[in-house]
This record gives C-alpha cells, sequence and structure tokens, in this order.
C-alpha cells in the first residue's frame, strides 16, 4: 500500500532544510552495498522468483515471526491475494476504516466485495473493537484493521468480536514493519497479514513490492498460486491466478535492508517520543494508541485546524510536510457509489482536514529536529489560545474528547 502524501511542500527561504524522509541514495555506504546487490543479481540473470525471493521469504517470516510470507508485487496485491485466498468476493462485506490510503479499499472492490466504511477513534485515527462491533451485519466476512502511520491498532479486542461472528481478520501492516502488538510482530496476529516495500516505507524497495504473512499452511500456499497465474509445478495451473510476483531484485535488496530494520525502527520511535515531548502545549501530535501500544513511527503526524498556515510557515523556514490523507475514502470520487456523503463519519472527515505529517526518518540529527520544533514553535503562538490560558494543542485534545472528533 503506498503512502505517497500529496505533494510536499519545500523549502523556499534559506536556512537548514529538513526533508520529508531520506531514501537510501542519501546513504553513500548503504548506497554501494546494494548497488553491489544489485550487480550480483544481474550476473546471475536470477529476475523472477526463485532462491532470491526464496531467501528473503524465509528471513522475513522468520522475522515477523510467522511460519510462512510470501513475496508479491505490492501492498495492494497483497491485500487483493489474502482476502481471494480467503474466498472473499461478489457479495461479501469488508470491514474497512475510511481513514486509510484508498488501496485498503481498493483491494476489497478488486475481489467484488463490497467495502464497508467505518470511522475511526479521533484520538488513536484507528478503527477499534467498539467500532467494528457497531458494522457488523450478516453480509460481513471479513475485516482490515489497519495500522496507521506505524501506530498498533489494538487487536486482540478486535479479533474477539471477529471470531464471535465467525470473520476473518486481514492485518494492513502496509505501513508497520517490525512494530509489536503486546509482544507480537504486527501481520502475525490476524489469519494474514499484508505488507508494502515501496521505497518510503521503514522497509522500502527500489521500486513496488509487498508481501503476505501466515502461519496457516493453506492460506500460504493459495496465496503463492494466486501471485502467479496459479502454476504449480511449471504449466500446471491448479486456480485463476495473476501475476502478482516479488521481484527477486527487489528481495535481494530487501534482504539486506531487513538487517537493519530494527535499528531503523528504534531510532524512529527515539525521534518520535522526543518530538512528542518537544511539541508538547505546543500542536496536537498522534500518539500511541493505548497504553503498551507500539509506534514505529512510518508517519510523524500532528492535528491543527490551521493546517495549511502551519504548512505555510514551516515551508518558509525549510521544513518539509505531507498532508496523510486529505480525503477520507468515502468521499473520493471513486467511492461515491457508496452513498456515503459528508457528515456520515465526521471524526476521519474532521482529521482530514486537519492532519499534517512532519519529518521522521532514521538518520534525522537533533540539529534538523530542533528545526522542526522551533518552526512550530514559531507558529503556535499564532494560534488562538483555548479557554482558560490553554495552549492550541490542549484546546483541540479537549475539544475532541468532548465532541466525540
Amino acid at each position: 500500500m503506498a503512502t505517497v502524501a500529496s505533494t510536499p511542500v519545500g523549502a523556499v527561504h534559506a536556512g537548514m532544510e529538513v526533508p520529508f524522509t531520506r531514501l537510501d541514495n542519501a546513504d553513500p555506504a548503504l548506497l554501494e552495498e546494494l548497488l553491489g546487490d544489485v550487480r550480483q543479481a544481474a550476473e546471475r540473470g536470477a529476475f523472477t522468483l526463485g532462491e532470491p525471493v526464496e531467501a528473503f521469504e524465509r528471513e522475513f517470516a522468520a522475522y515477523c515471526e510467522t511460519e510462512f510470507a510470501i513475496g508479491v508485487s505490492s501492498g495492494t496485491e497483497a491485500l487483493v491475494l489474502a482476502l481471494r485466498a480467503l474466498h472473499i468476493g461478489p457479495g461479501d462485506g469488508v470491514l474497512v476504516p475510511s481513514n486509510s490510503f484508498i488501496a485498503t479499499a481498493e483491494a476489497v472492490s478488486a475481489v467484488g466485495a463490497v467495502p464497508v466504511m467505518m470511522d475511526v477513534d479521533p484520538d488513536s485515527h484507528l478503527i477499534t473493537a467498539e467500532i467494528v462491533r457497531r458494522h457488523i451485519t450478516p453480509g460481513v466476512r471479513c475485516v482490515i484493521p489497519v495500522h496507521l502511520y506505524g501506530g498498533t491498532v489494538d487487536l486482540d479486542p478486535i479479533i474477539e468480536v471477529a471470531r464471535e461472528h465467525d470473520i476473518h481478520v486481514v492485518e494492513d501492516a502496509c505501513q508497520a514493519h517490525g512494530a509489536r502488538y503486546l509482544g507480537r510482530r504486527t501481520g502475525s496476529i490476524g489469519d494474514l497479514g499484508c505488507f508494502s516495500f515501496y521505497p518510503a516505507k521503514n522497509l522500502g524497495a527500489w521500486g513496488d513490492g509487498g508481501a503476505v504473512v501466515t502461519s496457516d499452511p493453506a492460506l500460504a500456499a493459495r496465496v503463492a498460486l494466486l501471485r502467479s497465474h496459479g502454476e504449480g509445478p511449471r504449466y500446471h495451473h491448479q486456480l485463476i491466478g495473476g501475476t502478482a510476483r516479488l521481484d527477486a531484485l527487489q528481495a535481494t535488496l530487501l534482504r539486506r535492508k531487513l538487517r537493519r530494520l530494527d535499528d531503523w525502527n528504534a531510532a524512529r520511535r527515539r525521534i518520535g517520543a522526543a518530538l512528542c515531548e518537544e511539541l508538547e502545549g505546543l500542536i496536537d501530535p498522534v500518539r500511541p494508541a493505548f497504553p503498551g501500544a507500539d509506534h514505529v513511527y512510518h508517519l510523524f503526524v500532528v492535528r491543527s485546524p490551521e493546517r495549511e498556515e502551519l504548512r505555510e510557515q514551516l515551508a518558509e523556514r525549510g521544513i518539509a510536510t505531507g498532508i496523510h490523507y486529505p480525503v477520507p475514502i468515502h468521499l473520493t470520487q471513486a467511492y461515491r457509489w457508496l452513498g456515503l456523503g459528508e457528515g456520515s463519519l465526521p471524526v476521519g472527515e474532521q482529521l482530514a482536514q486537519r492532519v499534517c505529517s512532519l519529518p521522521i526518518f532514521p538518520s534525522m540529527t537533533e540539529r534538523e529536529r530542533a528545526a522542526v520544533v522551533d518552526a512550530v514553535r514559531a507558529f503556535a503562538p499564532k494560534s488562538q489560545e483555548g479557554h482558560d490560558g490553554e495552549s492550541p494543542a490542549q484546546a483541540q485534545a479537549v475539544h475532541r474528547r468532548s465532541s466525540g472528533i
């Protein structure tokens, strides 16, 4: 599942520029290692499936603490194949948060099922068991909890509700590589877990890529068939599949980067925690969803009723920003046919007007972090103070709790 923000605001004045993220080309040592891997793969002529993909699948399954990992062509295809493996199809309802990248819903539509849009919790931006329970009807066969921004959904209560109603749980962990939920890796807890390796992800390839993880051998075998024409063995097609294979070149790059993922995530956690502390009282950041929740800060998201003014202020100081996501799925033109107009899912709709993603990446320096904080601090006094001398961030938090949005 891609997580490209709306066009980032860039620097317009001289000074310290802080990019929204940094990719592999900004790390010369890593880049040389990866280029060496590409050369070796090219010399072997191994480009489609084969040992490079199988090796990555073994290592990624071990990392996710599952029995199986199946490399696929994108996070979107991971979701599609997970649903197909569960025989979700026409006439079935699948519960989906409207506050997510559209791929979560697109995958449901791709298999002919109907996305049943849900609102989200105003503080965490995630679904909860109570929200899921309210949307279950006889036609619903699956729920897709999204570990959004790198923060973990409170899964156990959702799985309990799902089991009560005999519906499947597919984890969308496309933004939460390596995060843990009560000691368990994201992706390993539902029936299947889905990942994206889009370049900007915590574990990113040099193009599109994805994976499905599970400990169910029958589901793993079905996903593996579906990704490559239902073929097994060669030219013996057991079912109608497609072309959704992970490229061997991408698998080769991902193997090397996987060894560094825990260190990168640890850096993201440190930087995210520091930003939360330093921005306290200045702006309203999205924090871990519940006591003990993990957050690997794929994105550092804050909320402001004056978002565009905030972005302009930060741009003037050289701080790049993004928006994830400016239009809730149910209000996009693609999903107007669902008949959910403005006001139908009020929490997500208000969040879409207020969310702003600030820079975060593992190599972010203290100076870069300080530049972000200073830019926000310079903006904060321009906002109206809340009642009784509250800071804008404090007033916003109280408003969300009291109004439910």
